[in-house]
């Protein structure tokens, strides 16, 4: 009986030195997750034993309170840390073998950093760290044209949504990196990163510029593009690069013209000389002044056809956006559409004065002078016209119902674009465009003082059509329907 008692205290020694001999692993490395998706942090005893007895405990930096307490076979609330309350679960379907992990519900930007599970034994505890990054993916960045700067146009990059701090590259077509010219990045009060970083394009041949947004932990990336048309660009007049030039070449003209009227006054006092030689200097005299007065007229010829070349080729300037709201709808494509619709989409011709369908609202007082742009998003539909119409009221007519309205679009009517310029009873211009690439975007540019109207393609960056020369007198307005114009 003695012996029997002395076995079973040995046995029980040995079981309790075996337990004072656990440690705690974590993973090796750290966990990441998505914001707002849930995370796993797991958890193992060593040696593999049963848990299920013991006292564990998930904290941050100190033992209470705490992110998760089990004692007792059950979870315990009442040292929780309010913010994590309704969000954590102890997995233990492996809690025999000594494996638990602690999953968080909908993890937050917060949640990020180190996590100590914490397993105790009567006297006996240990604890592993482990490591939650969390990825935050923001917004698609938006990127837009904001001024002129420093002799170029300055472009804006702005997004949200991001964790942790993420990194900004602008680059060009060919990928080759910008420098910006300035970036910043706030904090919500969520703990998210609102990004923005400007650049000024002063290469008006870059074409392209794209923003590029990354996420350092996980390397994913957003990024957009903007093409930024080559008129938009200030440029050097070429008739003030004519006059650098020219002046230096008249002074020395002058100077050349002063000293033979000098040599001429010399030969005029000089009674010593010969008749003749009187008469070869005075006539040598004259050829060069002759031959000095043509060259000068020739000069002055040369920079009056330059100054003329650069009236005529000067027809864009750099401008700022115009403050306009577009109206976007979706177009139907057969003849089953609902009522409303078609309501919407009711042609407003120049002939039908009852019905306006303009989906362009001018935020800004009307355009009756200056250079404006605005964009255009067209997409698939197979049917519009985009430009300006120019309001003209009569002073002399008192009876006249509504203001005149000469329209200058660029329309499409299934795959045929035409240019046209038309008032309320006739076509005055009308011409039939062939396009390589059907445009998703257009841009509008509007010269008032230079009687200017271009069409462009936002994304292949090419030139459609131009309204020049036009003598604008009343008001104008940007102007987009969903259908074409049509005339009886």
């Amino acid at each position: 009986m003695y012996y029997q008692r002395l076995l079973k205290n040995i046995k029980k020694r040995d079981v309790y030195s075996k337990m004072s001999e656990f440690t705690v692993k974590g993973p090796a490395k750290p966990v990441v997750a998505l914001l707002g998706a849930d995370a796993t942090l797991p958890c193992q005893l060593s040696p593999e034993s049963s848990a299920a007895d013991m006292h564990i405990r998930w904290y941050r930096t100190q033992l209470s309170p705490a992110v998760l307490i089990y004692q007792n076979g059950q979870e315990q609330g009442g040292e929780q840390m309010l913010e994590y309350r309704g969000r954590t679960e102890l997995m233990r379907d492996s809690i025999g073998k000594g494996s638990v992990a602690l999953q968080i519900q909908q993890v937050r930007a917060s949640d990020n950093g180190q996590y100590r599970c914490y397993f105790k034994d009567g006297d006996i505890s240990q604890e592993a760290i482990v490591q939650l990054n969390v990825v935050g993916l923001g917004s698609v960045p938006h990127v837009y044209m904001a001024g002129p700067e420093n002799g170029g146009i300055k472009v804006l990059c702005s997004s949200d949504g991001w964790f942790p701090k993420p990194t900004v590259q602008w680059r060009d077509k060919a990928g080759v990196k910008l420098s910006s010219l300035s970036q910043s990045q706030t904090q919500d009060g969520d703990g998210l990163f609102h990004v923005e970083s400007s650049l000024v394009a002063t290469d008006s041949s870059l074409g392209n510029v794209t923003c590029s947004i990354q996420n350092p932990l996980s390397g994913q990336e957003k990024m957009s593009a903007i093409f930024l048309p080559e008129p938009f660009f200030p440029r050097i007049s070429p008739w003030k690069a004519a006059l650098a030039g020219t002046f230096p070449v008249l002074a020395l003209l002058l100077i050349g013209i002063s000293y033979m009227g000098w040599k001429e006054h010399q030969a005029k006092e000089s009674e010593i000389k010969k008749k003749k030689e009187k008469a070869i200097a005075s006539k040598q005299m004259k050829e060069e002044k002759e031959t000095a007065l043509k060259e000068k007229e020739t000069l002055e010829e040369e920079l009056e056809q330059r100054k003329a070349l650069y009236r005529e080729d000067w027809k864009k300037a750099l401008l700022y956006p115009a403050d306009v709201t577009i109206k976007y709808e979706k177009i139907p494509q057969n003849n089953s559409e609902p009522e409303n619709i078609r309501e919407e989409i009711q042609d407003i011709s120049p002939s039908n004065k009852k019905v306006d369908t303009n989906l362009i609202t001018l935020n800004q007082d009307k355009f009756t002078s200056g250079r404006y742009y605005w964009e255009v998003d067209i997409g698939d539909i197979d049917e519009w016209a985009l430009g300006i119409y120019e309001e003209l009221v009569d002073s002399n007519d008192s009876h006249q119902d509504a203001p005149q309205k000469n329209f200058s679009v660029l329309q499409k009517k299934g795959q045929q674009y035409t240019a046209l310029t038309c008032s309320s009873q006739t076509i005055s211009k009308e011409v039939s465009l062939l396009l390589e690439n059907v445009p998703q975007t257009i841009v509008v540019f509007l010269d008032y003082n230079d009687g200017d109207i271009s069409f462009y393609d936002l994304t292949e960056g090419t030139h459609i059509y131009s309204f020049s020369q036009m003598n604008f007198s009343g008001s104008l307005y940007p102007y987009y329907k969903l259908n074409a114009f049509e005339f009886s």
